[in-house]
């Protein structure tokens, strides 16, 4: 059988060409960041690091030059790497991992982007706001201001990470209503339903049934129309919720005592699943907790690593930064670059958040919280094959539909450690989503708040006749 695997190249701005050494070290640092620390976190069958392959230029360059008109206009304002031959080679994730499929067997594949799943319980926040409204929520509506989407989503992270299948299917449904770059689904590998980038995006759930509809009705005994899209995507959504609840796997990171979710606000208030409940009269929101093995709990204690918030976090960041201002030289010593090997992870297990004012303290919070961002913004792969039961072995993990059983994996990708550079601007970025928040989405309910921001304006006099 023919191995299916995926090529991955370094991509950088024209003006910024990277030496051949450079490009490999820098491949290297992210397989060893997959294989020594996301892979403790997220476990072994999940976290997926490759290796590192060199190929013939000429291939390479012939490989550029046909995949050139493919990608998203979004994507072009860097170059692939046609010098080094260096890559990274890594299993398909479209197709379920751990056991070989008949080659004829078609495929349906998931992809999910879950963000930051926990409202901050940290006590360096400084707008209460906050404590009450997830950062995804409150996002969303800067990105329809920015005009980077349309209309806000439904979905809150919070409602998926709950582990109430009632919540989740909401979730899930409103990601498909809404996709934005968060969900995409593949057929046999080919995207038909999501963005291929900010803007060009597929999102017809009739069309999408069509494709769907032989998957989770293989005898085609269902009546065709808006009945039918809706049973099918129903299924569908059962479908993922019982995979993402699902445990497959055990990792050393599974027992590291970390905050527990209680100490944060379970539910979002702009959810809008929330607002539903209390237009209803309910005002508890049921939050049945995630199975300790599941993708979606590991992916959840990533992100608790976060334990003092970007305001916490910052003034840290600033001390390390003045520490290397006075000694340069230590950066290699503080492993900001690399290398991520055993002794990186060892340090990010300790949780204390008392603050003893050395470099050392500061520089484990900045790493916990690098590593909770890039938890906080990786992709979730759901692969599913049909099989018949007589095929459905104990070795293979399966999911059960109405008219249908399925083999599947559950993966985790998009792992590449955020960078140390980058924390000024999440700070700043911070600061922007939270106050345009207060002033345009917040302040529309609260007549007080609405005062506040006018006195805080700059004064504009204004002339009537009398």
């Amino acid at each position: 059988m023919k191995r299916c695997v995926v090529l991955r190249f370094l991509k950088s701005p024209p003006n910024q060409t990277k030496t051949s050494q450079e490009i490999l070290h820098h491949l290297q640092n992210i397989v060893d960041f997959g294989k020594h620390v996301m892979k403790q976190f997220f476990g072994e069958n999940y976290v997926h690091h490759g290796e590192i392959i060199q190929l013939p230029l000429d291939f390479v360059r012939q490989l550029c030059l046909k995949i050139q008109p493919e990608r998203p206009e979004c994507r072009c304002d860097k170059d692939m790497d046609t010098l080094s031959g260096f890559a990274m080679c890594l299993p398909n994730l479209t197709r379920p991992q751990s056991y070989r499929l008949a080659e004829h067997r078609p495929l349906l594949c998931i992809e999910i982007k879950p963000k930051c799943g926990f409202i901050p319980f940290s006590s360096h926040v400084s707008q209460e706001i906050k404590h009450k409204v997830c950062r995804y929520c409150m996002h969303q509506h800067l990105k329809v201001a920015n005009g980077k989407w349309k209309r806000p989503s439904k979905y809150c992270p919070l409602d998926l990470f709950s582990g109430n299948k009632q919540r989740m299917h909401f979730a899930l449904k409103s990601l498909l209503q809404e996709a934005q770059n968060n969900l995409k689904i593949f057929k046999n590998g080919e995207l038909i339903y999501g963005c291929k980038d900010d803007q060009d995006c597929v999102s017809d759930w009739n069309e999408l049934a069509r494709h769907l509809k032989p998957f989770f009705f293989p005898s085609n005994g269902l009546v065709s129309g808006p009945h039918c899209t809706r049973t099918i995507v129903k299924e569908l959504i059962q479908v993922i919720t019982m995979t993402l609840l699902s445990s497959t796997d055990t990792c050393r990171a599974g027992d590291m005592k970390t905050v527990p979710v209680s100490q944060g606000r379970s539910y979002c208030e702009a959810s809008a699943f929330n607002k539903e409940l209390v237009r209803n009269g309910k005002h508890k929101l049921e939050s049945s907790g995630l199975p300790r093995g599941c993708l979606l709990y590991k992916t959840l204690q990533a992100q608790m690593l976060d334990m003092l918030d970007i305001e916490g976090l910052y003034p840290l960041y600033s001390r390390v930064e003045q520490y290397l201002e006075e000694f340069p030289e230590e950066r290699s010593t503080l492993q900001i670059d690399g290398p991520y090997n055993e002794a990186f992870y060892e340090k990010l297990l300790d949780l204390s958040t008392e603050d003893d004012g050395t470099v050392a303290f500061a520089l484990t919070k900045v790493q916990q919280y690098r590593i909770a961002m890039t938890a906080k913004d990786c992709s979730i792969m759901i692969a599913l094959s049909p099989c018949l039961q007589d095929e459905c072995s104990e070795q293979r993990s399966v999911v059960l539909a109405s008219k249908s059983r399925f083999t599947f994996s559950v993966s985790v990708l998009d792992l590449d450690l955020k960078p140390y550079e980058s924390i000024p601007h999440q700070y700043k970025l911070d600061g922007e989503i939270v106050n345009y928040y207060l002033k345009n989405v917040q302040a529309k309910d609260d007549p007080v708040m609405s005062n506040l921001f006018k006195e805080n304006e700059d004064c504009t006099l204004v002339l009537h006749k009398v």
